[in-house]
């Protein structure tokens, strides 16, 4: 099963402030615990919202809005793509992530399992299946 797992943005993490030296040994000494289990797919950290974009869709009609957007605590700051037998799993790992912040909201991470073909039954034909297979083998070699 693969498992996203999303870590929240931060009032700090919004306004840019970096993570300290220390946190990314920390962070990186966990990667390297995942990437030695042979779990871990894919990380990164991502930049605040006041950089980005939101689309909206009504119809045929698209509106972009810039950012920053509010609520923070429903803010992506960064993701893994990890896979593991179970979400049990998954949550024992995540558990032990090492980078904690006290006070308002804390940290906050959300795992959520990707869907595999199988999730769609019969709806999702051997077509598109296949189709998806061959799509995601060309997506790797790039």
């Amino acid at each position: 099963m693969r498992f996203l797992v999303i870590t929240k943005a931060t009032e700090e993490s919004e306004a840019g402030v970096m993570p300290a030296t220390e946190d990314f040994e920390t962070v990186g000494a966990f990667i390297e615990e995942l990437v030695d289990a042979g779990v871990l797919l894919a990380t990164e950290g991502i930049h605040p919202s006041a950089k980005g974009v939101r689309i909206y869709f009504d119809g045929d009609k698209k509106t972009v809005v810039d950012g920053p957007f509010t609520e923070t605590k429903e803010l992506v700051a960064g993701f893994f793509l990890v896979e593991m037998k179970s979400l049990e799993e998954c949550v024992e790992w995540f558990k032990r992530y090492p980078v904690v912040r006290p006070g308002a909201g804390g940290t906050n991470i959300e795992i959520r399992q990707v869907f595999q073909a199988d999730d769609f039954g019969d709806t999702f034909t051997a077509e598109q299946r296949d189709a998806v297979e061959k799509r995601r083998a060309k997506a790797t070699k790039n």
